[in-house]
Order: C-alpha cells, then sequence, then structure tokens
C-alpha cells in the first residue's frame, strides 16, 4: 500500500460516449498521485479501445477486461485487488469530477483522520447539461442516519484502507453501493461530508439504477433481507429513506 496514493476504481459497461469526459476529469486533477483501475465488463461497444488510448499516453491508467459480463459488484471487487494506493476512490464511467476533487478530499481527510468521506454533487442529464440540482452532502453520518438517508453519492466517495480493515462489495447486480456503505458503517465507522460540489453525476434512463421502483425494491431488499432488520425497523428506515430520495431529487 503507498501512502498517499490515490487508486481510483471505475467499472465500464457500453460507455464510449462518456467514458473518455470520465478519464478527462481525472487526469485534469491537480492531485496527481493516483492510479486509474479500469475494469470493462465485457463491453460490446467501443469503450475499451478509447480506453487504451488514454492508458497507452498515461502509465497511471490501468484497465483490465471482464471475460463475461459479471456486474459492477464484481468490478469494483477486481479493482480493490489490483489497488496498491492507501486512498480508494470510486467513479462511475460516465461521472465528471472536478479539477479539485482529489486534492480537496485528500487533504480533508489526512487533516482529521477520517476513515471515509464523501461530497455533495450536481446532476448532469445524458448530454451533460446541467440539470440545476444539487445533491448536498450531510456534516456526517452513521449507520442509523445512513439507513434513513443513502446520501453518499459512490462517484463522491473516498476510504482511507490504512484505517479501515479488509472490505468489498456484496455480488448483487444493483445498489451493491448501498450495502458496502451499510457494512462499513455498521461497524461504527462514521462518514463524513464535505460542502462542495466536487462531482458531475450523469442522469441515464438506460441506467440499472434510472427505475426508481426497482430501486426502491432493492432498498427493502436490503434493510429487510440483507440486514435482517425485522418488518417493522426495515418499514421504519424505509419511509425515511423514501422521503429523502423524493427530497433529493423532487422537492
Amino acid at each position: 500500500m503507498k501512502d498517499k496514493l490515490v487508486s481510483i476504481i471505475t467499472p465500464v459497461f457500453n460507455s464510449e460516449g462518456f467514458i473518455h469526459r470520465t478519464i478527462e476529469s481525472i487526469q485534469c486533477q491537480t492531485y496527481t498521485n493516483w492510479e486509474l483501475i479500469l475494469i470493462d465488463d465485457f463491453s460490446t461497444d467501443s469503450s475499451i479501445s478509447i480506453i487504451k488510448k488514454y492508458a497507452d499516453k498515461d502509465s497511471r491508467i490501468r484497465y483490465f477486461i471482464n471475460e463475461t459480463n459479471s456486474g459492477a459488484a464484481i468490478s469494483r471487487n477486481i479493482g480493490l485487488n489490483k489497488a496498491i494506493g492507501r486512498f480508494i476512490a470510486f467513479i462511475d464511467s460516465d461521472d465528471i469530477w472536478a479539477c479539485k476533487k482529489l486534492e480537496t478530499q485528500v487533504n480533508f481527510m489526512i487533516t482529521h483522520n477520517y476513515s471515509i468521506s464523501f461530497t455533495s454533487y450536481d446532476l448532469i442529464d445524458y448530454n451533460g447539461v446541467p440539470l440545476n440540482k444539487t445533491i448536498n452532502s450531510v456534516k456526517e453520518i452513521d449507520y442509523k442516519g445512513y439507513l434513513k438517508n443513502t446520501i453518499i453519492g459512490m462517484s463522491t466517495s473516498m476510504i482511507d484502507r490504512s484505517r479501515i480493515e479488509l472490505f468489498e462489495f456484496l455480488n448483487i447486480r444493483t445498489r451493491q453501493d448501498t450495502y458496502l456503505w451499510i457494512t462499513l458503517l455498521k461497524r461504527g465507522l462514521k462518514a463524513y461530508g464535505i460542502n462542495s460540489v466536487l462531482v458531475s453525476y450523469r442522469v441515464r434512463n438506460d441506467s440499472i439504477s434510472s427505475n426508481k421502483l426497482k430501486a426502491a425494491k432493492q432498498v427493502w431488499f436490503l434493510y429487510y433481507h440483507l440486514e435482517k432488520l425485522g418488518f417493522f425497523r426495515s418499514f421504519f428506515y424505509f419511509l425515511f429513506y423514501v422521503y429523502n430520495a423524493l427530497k433529493k431529487r423532487i422537492l
């Protein structure tokens, strides 16, 4: 594990229209001590050709190709196994970082000795046009707070591996990021927010998470079946989740 190196993990699937912008937003970082690990999940478009062009010119970029389409959880776990950095950051293959994202976040975590951090983010549409909607971070959140408000955007998050024992994503098709935060915060950890918009999240109608009813059903599955909170506790936290989800996206 290399001290202060940030290992950035990005699962990729059919992202030919976006991946170049994602990579360039990483290359523009004012904090240059990073490695980018891209895991192509058996794309059928030109994603891997685009990735190769960037990797050939920048030794900090590495890529791996899954032999079959395996899902984001397995792809992210492959990235975790390949990562050599102290800090782990995630960015989806269609999202965009502000150029000071890593510098701001690494300094924030080192200064305060935090294990997990996340930032505010704004929303852009399929074509990258701002939707004039910001999802603001909270100052801090613990296990029970997160069950009520799944506020941590995956592409905004960072983990200090020198302060956290081994972790991995559960192999479920969607909401594996939500369950990661549930399992880590359940250990007694807290996640700390940076109230600055450092990420742009692309809203896509063709993404797995775009169907809000299915997303809600998956969250219920996490609470009731995986966390085994029981019906009433699951319902209690689920009501808060629905309210906060509506508040983030609509209100």
